[in-house]
């Protein structure tokens, strides 16, 4: 009997309730018979991972995690910075997909161009340091923060609230035609969001996780 496919999507922050706020966003993906999608944290991590030396710290363990798991057959790091993904790349023949990477060449089916809601103002200038390597900042309408930290976002009051204020003004003052959520674990609000602004919202781990899927499906 063949063994079930799996996606390992890594968490590499400590935080446990962004981990479950994976689970959430990946449960609408997971079929009987499609590949297993397990959601993992990285205990190495930080509590959240907001500053450039937060990213930095969690690329080598993130690489001896792919390295060591072989019963994986497509891996996903479940952080809007997408650290260690080239490095994780090195370490494996299996795909490894970056969620904001996924989430924005998504957004960009959707919409010629696309806005991105940051959890706090100093993410912004490593994301779109990021955006300058993939050349995107032609399509890219702008970037806004909620001014939360990780842990607000994933279980505080008020965030969608929020969400949907800083996702208007990237829609009417900024042009975007669609909006990226930028971190993990949010996909619960995705829905609502889009019906309010009226724009397509992308959550970046279900953009990852589906692509994941598709490379599986014809590999």
């Amino acid at each position: 009997m063949s063994r079930r496919s799996r996606i390992l999507v890594i968490n590499p922050n400590s935080n446990e309730a962004v981990t479950e706020g994976l689970r959430q966003a990946v449960a609408p993906l997971s079929f009987t018979e499609g590949p297993e999608i397990v959601c993992e944290t990285l205990k190495e991590g930080p509590i959240g991972i907001e500053t450039q030396e937060h990213a930095d710290s969690v690329t080598i363990p993130l690489r001896r995690r792919v390295e060591s798991a072989n019963d994986v057959d497509a891996f996903v790091i479940a952080c809007y910075s997408d650290p260690g993904l080239h490095v994780a790349r090195e370490g494996t023949a299996r795909p490894v997909f970056g969620i904001a990477e996924c989430g924005v060449l998504t957004a960009l089916t959707r919409a010629d161009s696309f806005g991105v809601i940051a959890i706090k103002s100093r993410s912004i200038p490593r994301h779109i340091r990021y955006l300058r390597q993939m050349d995107l900042m032609h399509r890219f309408a702008g970037e806004r923060p909620l001014e939360m930290s990780v842990a607000e976002s994933a279980t505080g009051e008020g965030t969608l609230a929020r969400m949907i204020a800083v996702a208007t003004e990237l829609k009417e003052r900024d042009g975007a035609g669609a909006i990226v959520m930028g971190c993990a674990g949010m996909a619960r609000h995705r829905r609502p969001l889009e019906e309010a602004v009226g724009v397509p919202v992308i959550d970046p781990t279900q953009a990852a996780v589906a692509m994941a899927i598709g490379a599986i499906a014809v590999r």
